[in-house]
This record gives C-alpha cells, structure tokens and sequence, in this order.
C-alpha cells in the first residue's frame, strides 16, 4: 500500500491492524453514506500495444467487450480449468487495470509475466500507484447485481457495483486519493467506516474474491462467475477453457455458490469442509469460500454440492470439524 495513503489515512484517525485490516476510532451510527479503504485489493496494470491480445488468451471474460465505460468480472484459471483468480478488470486510456486479491497479485504478475515473450506488454504492480476506495450510498443496498458501469471522477475512475449504483469501487491514483477522501468526506457527508465492512458487502453480494486456501479449487462456474457476467462462451481460447466451456454445454456444475449464516463470533478458515447431515455425513458437502462476523452472526460464502434432487433434499449443515455448528442458506443481497 502507498506510504503517502497509509499515513493520510492515519491522519483521519484509522487503525491499521496486523492482519491488514483497517479500522477507526470510533464508531459510527448506522445508516447515511459511507466511505471505506479496500486494503484487501490491489491493482495489477497491463499496458502495451499487445495488452489486450495477452490478457484475451488467459482470462474468462471477453477484453474486447470492456471498455473506458464498461468493465467486466472474470478468472484466470489453471489447464485444468480451475480459477487461480478472480479479478475485476477496468479500461483506463491504453491500460487495463485489474483490480484484485492484493495476496494474489505476485503470483498473477509472474504467471503473465511468462506469456509476454517478444510481445509488446508491460504488467506492473500498481500497489503504490493506486488507491481503493470503496462507497456506499446508503446502508441497505437494494438493487440487484447489476452491469459494471465505470465512470471518470475527476481523477479517478468509478465501478458501480449494483445496478442502483448505490455502491462503487473507486481506483484512484495515489496522489490523488487523499483529495478524493477528502472531498467526499467534507462536503457529501460520508463517514469513514472499515475495511472489514467493505469485505463484507462484497461478500453479501456474492463476489467471489479468492485466497491462497482457495485459488486453484473451482471452476468458475462453481463462483457463480457465468450468472455474474465473467464468462465468455464465444470468445475463442483461453488457458482452461476447454474445461470450462465443458461444464457449461454438458451442463454438468456439480457446484456453486451459496450464502450461509451461522451463530457464531469465530469465522471458519477459507476452504473448511462442510458436512449435509440430511445426506452421507460422512461426504464433503462443500467448502467455505470466505467468511465475515458482524454483531456476533458469521456471514459466509460456500461452495455447496448440488443434491441430485434440489426440490426435496432438505440441506442440514454444518462444519466438519465443528459439526454443532449449523448454517442457515440464506439469499444473496447486493
């Protein structure tokens, strides 16, 4: 993270803890505008005449669909057809900036770094160069996931995440940033809330950010990345795609994903094994794919087994190694 942005935002009084979480002093009300740093995210930039040829070769959605207007969701993914990473990929002027897991952006950058051969591409890390902000206009989002428009403001550019455009990421440059906060903050009314909050909007509306537990675990399919926009079916090759193309004309998910609750303060690890009581406990049902605590409730996103009979299997879950500890499905928001 940006030196100059760590200490602004150490000027407004944020509390940066060991597991990379940023916080503040104190709390505040619910409700009303909210303005967040995004830690946990990071930005690799692509640039070059030949940019947009490598990244068509290696990821799920269609480069040449995004553009200054409209970005994409999408997934590198394994021969095996297997998502290493889940990113958001936006268009700035030449580059393209993709926006994701800040623990996997070194391994991203040395798997595009192989391909680039003679090719007129440079892949950079933009940890210091840009900042994440989050925004949400109001505490309830009630809008469904909708297209990722982006947008220009001032000097930085916006992704709305909901079709209510209630919610957006922010990529600003570093030395801007701070005036971007500034400005929201003082004359529009947002409040300053935690990264831990922002991670759990993300959650709640279903984006499947991975981590190391998880990378090289699911099809994208399994990450709900199709119903979200983030495969392309009729945009040629793509290292896994013959896998992924598979599972989608076979119709053969076998997997996907769900949002579960539990009562419980201590989140699950990412990839924990669950357990179906109403079936063979002794199967794996799925997999926890993240996991956020607000007021006491664990709020996660799962990888679930899909029962062969959806309308009259009933699902009992729980941890493996917590089996008393039982989770709810309940829908995604966004």
């Amino acid at each position: 993270m940006n030196q100059d942005w760590t200490q602004f935002l150490l000027s407004q009084h944020a509390i940066f803890t060991q597991d990379q979480r940023i916080d503040f002093d104190s709390e505040m009300p619910q409700g009303g505008k909210r303005i967040y740093p995004v830690p946990q995210l990071a930005v690799l930039k692509a640039s070059g005449n030949d940019a947009a040829k490598l990244l068509q070769g290696q990821m799920t959605c269609n480069v040449n669909d995004v553009t200054e207007h409209r970005s994409s969701l999408g997934a590198f993914c394994n021969p095996k057809g297997r998502a290493i990473a889940t990113f958001l990929l936006i268009k700035r002027g030449g580059d393209f900036l993709l926006v994701l897991p800040a623990v996997l952006l070194p391994s991203i950058k040395e798997r595009l770094q192989k391909y680039i051969l003679r090719s007129d591409v440079r892949i950079t890390d933009g940890s210091e160069a840009f900042c994440l902000i989050g925004l949400l206009e109001e505490d309830e989002p009630k809008e469904d996931f909708g297209p990722l428009f982006a947008t220009r403001q001032g000097k930085a550019v916006s992704v709305n995440l909901s079709s209510g455009q209630n919610r957006s990421l922010i990529i600003a440059e570093a030395e801007h940033a701070a005036d971007f906060w500034t400005d929201r903050v003082q004359r529009e009314n947002f409040r300053p809330s935690g990264s831990e909050q922002w991670r759990f909007l993300d959650l709640v509306a279903g984006l499947p950010w991975l981590s190391t537990a998880t990378s090289e675990e699911f099809v994208p399919q399994m990450l709900n990345l199709d119903k979200l926009g983030g495969i392309s079916f009729n945009k040629g090759c793509y290292t896994g795609q013959e896998i992924v193309a598979r599972t989608h004309y076979l119709g053969k998910v076998k997997r996907s994903l769900f949002l579960a609750e539990a009562d419980t303060a201590d989140a699950p690890a990412p990839n924990a094994a669950l357990v179906d009581h109403a079936a063979d406990s002794a199967q794996s049902a799925g997999n926890v794919l993240a996991a956020a605590v607000e007021g006491g409730l664990c709020t996660m996103q799962i990888v679930l087994q899909l029962a062969d009979d959806q309308d009259r299997h009933a699902y009992d879950l729980a941890l493996k190694d917590r089996p008393e500890l039982k989770l709810r499905l309940i829908p995604f928001q966004s």
